[in-house]
């Protein structure tokens, strides 16, 4: 149990500093990054297109046509969020990135309003 305290005492500090995003969020991306690397079948790092679009499936498949809602309630209005929610967590050292990684690896990759729009229950038509 004192991993999980930990994490979440280390993500308080994070919104304590900047508080664009919830808590909540960085939670759903940690998840979101083990749901990736499972459906890849990768263990270890992620490209920012690898997670993102294991984001979106991950988004879909927990919240279905509220999706949109819940990533914007977070304070997540598109891709780059992401990214400096990603960027947030390496300053802190939950999670590692590689030279080549960057929080401009995130910047523009998909519109919410298109790839949530069409989300009807846990299938996208």
């Amino acid at each position: 149990m004192k991993e999980k305290k930990d994490f979440y005492q280390v993500i308080e500090e994070i919104c304590a500093g900047d508080d664009r995003y919830k808590p909540d969020s960085y939670e759903f991306v940690m998840q979101a990054l083990n749901f990736t690397q499972t459906k890849l079948k990768k263990q270890g790092h992620l490209s920012g297109q690898e997670l993102l679009e294991g984001i979106r499936q991950f988004a879909i498949e927990q919240y279905g046509p509220m999706a949109k809602t819940v990533l914007n309630h977070w304070g997540i209005n598109k891709t780059e969020d992401f990214g400096n929610i990603v960027f947030n967590m390496v300053k802190q050292k939950l999670l590692s990135k590689t030279e080549n990684d960057s929080a401009d690896d995130f910047k523009d990759i998909y519109d919410f309003d298109v790839v949530f729009s069409n989300v009807l229950g846990d299938s996208i038509i």
